[in-house]
Formats: structure tokens, sequence, C-alpha cells
């Protein structure tokens, strides 16, 4: 199968690789070795369709949610793909969206969403009733400007990739300001539109740094660990990197998306830090065409 701009990743309990296949308005499915399992969605706002879905996750029991960023809503399916719910729709309101992209879930069963146009992060529960929400246009300790992503450690901290702020911002599970680390540049630590994040079983995090094609690792309390990758088409190079995932043994999965592709990574130690190697195994390279990025406002600067 091939992919069309795939933007976001995710993981079921047994392993298997969900991507969102942005162009294509589906959602595939891998083992987690590149095999082809099924997919699922076709282009439209009716239950099931999508149009550019940017986010995907799974939860214990095999529930997926996916954001369908241009019908401005979360759809729920079964393990077996059938649509259950959908909640959201077009606005600035209270559960409403504009062009929402990640998606991640505590421990609980909620859902966090990065609501990237309204420049904040929503929660819900499982089945969509809203919780809570927090941020505002700006660049000030807990602002945004087009969150793209969102991870949640172990002890319930929520991490944002605060895309056009060039940082990643930590919260409280209710949203409380904490920390936040990074600027725009090319250096160690620092970003250019980061657009995807996620948080190892050590608490470390780790950020897709989009226009600086590579990915970058830190301690919870942001101190810059190490990184890997560059532009090319090369095993282990990037172009525009969106996402990753990080299973439990400890292998990284990264969406290569303006390569169309997945590329795998696996751990050389145990423990953190430690660069993943390139790789034990890799999804297949498969290609697209007329590649564009669906926030347009992520421009790459002169």
């Amino acid at each position: 199968m091939q992919f069309s701009m795939p933007w976001c990743i995710a993981l079921d309990g047994s392993g298997n690789v969900y991507i969102a296949d942005q162009g294509n308005d589906r959602i595939q499915v891998f083992t987690p070795f590149g095999g082809f399992v099924r997919e699922w969605g076709t282009s439209g706002a009716l239950d099931g369709q999508f149009v550019r879905p940017s986010g995907v996750v799974v939860d214990g029991s095999g529930t997926v949610y996916v954001t369908d960023t241009y019908n401005n809503r979360v759809e729920e399916f079964t393990p077996t793909d059938v649509f259950v719910r959908a909640w959201g729709s077009a606005g600035s309101g209270t559960g409403q969206f504009h062009y929402p992209i990640g998606i991640e879930l505590d421990g609980s069963g909620n859902v966090y969403v990065a609501d990237s146009y309204n420049h904040r992060i929503q929660e819900f529960t499982s089945t969509g009733a809203f919780v809570r929400e927090w941020g505002s246009e700006g660049s000030g300790d807990g602002q945004f400007s087009y969150p793209t992503d969102v991870a949640i450690d172990g002890s319930g901290d929520v991490y944002v990739a605060d895309g056009n702020n060039h940082r990643i911002q930590e919260f409280t599970s209710t949203g409380v300001y904490v920390r936040q680390w990074g600027s725009y540049g090319s250096g160690d630590g620092q970003f250019a539109y980061p657009a995807g994040i996620d948080v190892d079983v050590y608490g470390n995090v780790f950020v897709a740094d989009t226009f600086n094609h590579r990915v970058q690792e830190f301690t919870p309390d942001g101190h810059y660990v190490t990184q890997w990758g560059s532009v090319g088409t090369g095993d282990g190079q990037f172009q525009d990197p969106t996402d990753f995932v990080i299973s439990d043994n400890g292998a990284i999965y990264v969406v290569d998306s303006g390569n169309a592709r997945v590329e795998a990574f696996s751990p050389v130690c145990q423990n953190t830090p430690c660069v993943p190697e390139f790789p034990t195994a890799i999804l297949p390279v498969l290609f697209l065409t007329g590649f564009s990025f669906l926030v347009i406002v992520l421009k790459r600067r002169a």
C-alpha cells in the first residue's frame, strides 16, 4: 500500500501500527514489521469518512480515535473499525474545533486534542463529553501558536508541541503550566516547527523536529540528550518528519512524511538515554507525488 501525506502514527496493544494517511483520507494498519493488515475510510463527511485525518490513537481495549481534521471532529471506532460516534463541529466554542490535529489518551481513557487553529488543548471523556480546555493564541507561558501534538507521561503531565512558537510546553493533568523549552533554530534543543511528540516509559520526551529533519530526545524536565536524522532519502534520513511512536520495548516508528514512508528504529540499550539504530525492521518505503503540509501556516523561514 502507498501513502499520501502520512501524518500521525499509533500502536495498539499487539504492536500493530496505525497510520493517519492524510492525503488518502483513510487509516491504514500494518504489522510491527510493515505487513499490510487493513484500511478503512473514504473522503467525505458521513460517519466513518474523513477529510485529511491527522491524528490517531488506540486505547487498551483496541478502540480507535481519529482527528478528522477538515471535518473538525473526532471519530471513534471499534477494534474492528466499526464507527461508534463522532463529536465536534467547526467553531471556537466549547467542544468545537478548528483543524484538530494531535490526539492522545491519559491513563483514565480521557481524550486530549490539539485544537490547532483555536490555539488550545481540549480534554474530553472517552465518550466525547467535554471536560476542560486551556490555552490562547500567543507566545506567553501557557499560550500557543498552532499546537500540533500532545503527549502524556506516566504521571499524567501533558506535553504539547507548540508548533509556531518552536517550543515544547509541559502542563499538569489539569492544564496548569509547568515549564517550557526550545526556540527557533537548528542547534541542540532548538526546533524548526516541532510537529510530533511522545514520551517513553522512563519519562524521556522525544520530538519530531520537522523542518530540521530530525528527532530530538530530552529528559522529563527538558534537558537535551541526543538527536538523530538528517535531510535525505537514505536509511535513517528524513524529509519533514511529522510524528512518531515509541513501543513498550523501545522501538521507535517515525512518520517520514516528505518521503511518504515510515521508518522503524530499535534501541541500542535497555535504559535511556541512548541513540536508536537503524534498523532491525523497516516498513516499506512508499512514495507519493504532490506533497504539501496540512498546516499551511508552518512555512519555512528564508
